[in-house]
């Protein structure tokens, strides 16, 4: 059974070995983004991961709250809307302000940090148009 055989071979050789650029590939700054070791250090105060994890704390208590005022329906038809207007994205190096996102979660009529200080059209992330679709898509 050649199909058996070849699954099994396919499973057990990783293929990052076999890379175009070898072992000794330089780190790429298009496909990785900047390092950062403040990325990989453990949280310095126990409320670090409640402020991080703030949105979805706050979207399981509403969610909860509904739940026992409307019923199941209603969370539900909210999770599936969520999922909707998340999967509706811009190609990957355009803005996106994900505004029905924030209109279903309340968020668009305040004003809040990263509307003033965070705009992500002058960041420094910005990269090749063709490159990054191509990084999407999973043709690099």
């Amino acid at each position: 059974n050649s199909r058996g055989t070849s699954s099994l071979l396919k499973d057990s050789i990783p293929l990052i070995e076999f890379s175009a650029s070898g072992p000794f590939e330089g780190y790429d700054l298009l496909r990785r983004g900047f390092t950062s070791v403040k990325n990989e250090l453990m949280p310095s105060h126990p409320l670090e991961l409640s402020e991080k994890n703030f949105q979805l704390n706050q979207d399981k208590t509403s969610f909860a709250t509904l739940r026992n005022i409307q019923g199941l329906h209603a969370p539900l038809k909210l999770q599936m809307e969520f999922r909707a207007v998340k999967q509706a994205q811009r190609l990957p190096f355009l803005h996106s302000s994900n505004i029905a996102l924030d209109t279903l979660r309340g968020n668009d009529e305040c004003i809040s940090f990263e509307d003033i200080l965070n705009d992500p059209s002058q960041s420094e992330v910005m990269g090749e148009p063709h490159m990054m679709m191509e990084y999407k898509l999973g043709l690099l």
